[in-house]
């Protein structure tokens, strides 16, 4: 976008133009969501609110005896049973005992606070010793400056391999990177944070969520067609071809629509986060060499725990590596040992860490920063538990669900109907298990019926329940996104982040249902 000569600076320490008619409508739009979101109270706020909304709501339903029947899998049996689920009252006796007695356990039983803490003990060593900013400097130096956006938003894609990483390592290592080069760093964070979450059920790589999914479909499919099943790779082909398709898309928006937008970075960046240049120093390059050589050490220890037949971090039962394996379900654990070994040497070798204090000393520093989003999770942990209790989101979803069968529309229209309730649904419950144990044994015989694969019905699933996690604050993660944004600009809020993402998921709105569409048209295999 041209600019004029004469420039200022607004609220956030951005450039803008002294001729206001220079922005597009895009772009005043977007200005718009922006001042309207950070009028929004503090997360904090905001889900105490909601929790009394849900308090009362509850009350109101359950004196209305509002309630469904659904065919729905029991997570014990795996049998497709008749479910009828009526609205709880948390203003009951029963209920005000589980607001009052469960409040330690709901927030123990939010595993979102545990991978944070996990993460965290390894992340904090590598950002102690320097390791991650040694390693955006090498990033930047071997990484074409045009392909940078790119490469940043495949590795957030393909992050979803190891659950919530992406969220904790690659996003304020993407905004780090883009200030290394002089771009503004809240565009790398909307970049990456695109990737790791508008586009996280799919991936080039087959991984944990991919098997319980999998599992649900089908049992599902048992309704129509007993003894039939899916495999782990039956959307392999398809998620491959969105990771290609997204990578370009959610790489073009951020160069065209989003840095754009933002300007130059005028701010004052935390000083850690504030490389001296981009050339790797003498103490730099041996720092990295022995984080490599930990790593692959750690590597060839994992290789003997998990590769050789009946080695302890493989499935007892099945062995398999993958699916419902010791590896798979510790995997944030290797995580933070990766980053914990490979900081430590790293340490070592540059000679920021000289002792075993110094990497105790990193520990402590990262987890004593996690304060205050561990206070945000703990509210948040109470809305999810409140509002489970309740059951009016099993209601919300049944109910749309039941709306969209009954419509009356072809198979395809059918498909990209239940892609947008999906979504639409993803604003109040972000969890993808407990979503698709509620449509599957709706929608997948009903599409079976209509000639549609139920391999097409999950890839249909994986589209609707991305891209609104960037958007939504229920999404566990949310808050810890403002948190970033704030570092290089006080100022943002929660209508910031937003502003930021909603370019990326009105335009994945668009064109993956019609990859979808196209691919259910032509009859092109969803998978092996």
């Amino acid at each position: 976008m041209a600019r004029s000569e004469s420039h200022a600076l607004d609220k956030h320490g951005h450039f803008i133009s002294a001729d206001t008619d220079e922005k597009t409508t895009l772009e005043k739009l977007l200005d718009v969501v922006e001042r309207v979101g950070n009028r929004v109270p503090h997360p904090v706020v905001i889900f105490v609110l909601l929790i009394g909304l849900v308090i009362v709501l509850s009350q109101l339903l359950y004196w209305a005896g509002a309630s469904v029947t659904y065919e729905a899998v029991n997570p014990e049996t795996h049998q497709i049973e008749n479910v009828t689920t009526g609205v709880r009252s948390l203003l009951t006796t029963n209920g005000v005992r589980f607001m009052y007695s469960g409040i330690v356990q709901n927030f123990m039983n939010f595993t979102a606070v545990g991978v944070i803490i996990v993460a965290m003990l390894g992340v904090g060593v590598a950002e102690s010793a320097g390791l991650v900013q040694a390693l955006i400097r090498k990033l930047v130096v071997v990484a074409p400056p045009k392909s940078l956006t790119y490469i940043l938003v495949f590795i957030g894609i393909v992050s979803s391999i190891a659950a919530d990483a992406g969220y904790l390592v690659l996003i304020p290592l993407a905004a780090a990177a883009y200030l290394s080069v002089g771009r503004n760093p809240l565009a790398g964070l909307a970049a990456s944070f695109a990737g790791v979450a508008a586009v996280f059920t799919v991936n080039i790589l087959v991984k944990p969520l991919d098997a319980i999914l999998t599992g649900i479909t089908n049992d599902a499919i048992s309704l129509v067609r007993p003894g039939e099943t899916i495999s782990l790779t039956a959307n392999l082909w398809f998620s491959i071809a969105s990771v290609v398709l997204l990578t370009g898309v959610v790489g073009f928006i951020s160069d065209k629509v989003i840095e754009p937008r933002l300007g130059p970075y005028t701010g004052t960046p935390p000083a850690e986060e504030m490389p001296a240049s981009a050339t790797v120093t003498t103490e730099e390059s041996r720092g990295l060499r022995y984080s490599g050589w930990a790593l692959l050490g750690l590597l060839a220890v994992f290789a003997l725990l998990t590769l050789l037949p009946g080695a302890p971090l493989r499935n007892p039962d099945t062995g398999s590596i993958v699916t419902d394996s010791p590896f798979m379900n510790g995997l944030i654990v290797f995580i933070a040992l990766a980053f914990l070994v490979a900081g430590a040497a790293y340490g070592i070798g540059a000679g920021t860490m000289k002792s075993s204090v110094d990497v105790i000393k990193a520990m402590e520093k990262a987890i004593a920063g996690l304060g205050g989003l561990i206070f945000l999770l703990f509210v948040i942990s109470q809305f999810n538990a409140f509002f489970t209790y309740t059951n009016m989101a099993t209601l919300a979803a049944v109910k749309l669900g039941d709306w969209l069968e009954h419509a009356g529309l072809g198979a395809l229209p059918l498909l990209i109907g239940f892609i947008f309730v999906v979504g639409a649904l993803d604003l109040i419950m972000t969890g993808a298990i407990p979503k698709w144990a509620i449509f599957a044994p709706i929608f997948i015989p009903l599409l079976m019926r209509l000639g549609v694969e139920p391999a097409a019905v999950l890839a249909a699933y994986r589209v609707g329940d991305s891209p609104m996690n960037a958007v939504s604050p229920l999404n566990a993660y949310f808050g810890l996104i403002v948190s970033f944004a704030m570092k290089y600009d006080p100022k943002a809020g929660v209508g910031t982040v937003i502003a930021l993402m909603l370019p990326y998921v009105a335009v994945l709105f668009i064109l993956w249902p019609i990859l979808l569409g196209l691919w259910h048209v032509f009859g092109i295999p969803w998978g092996v």
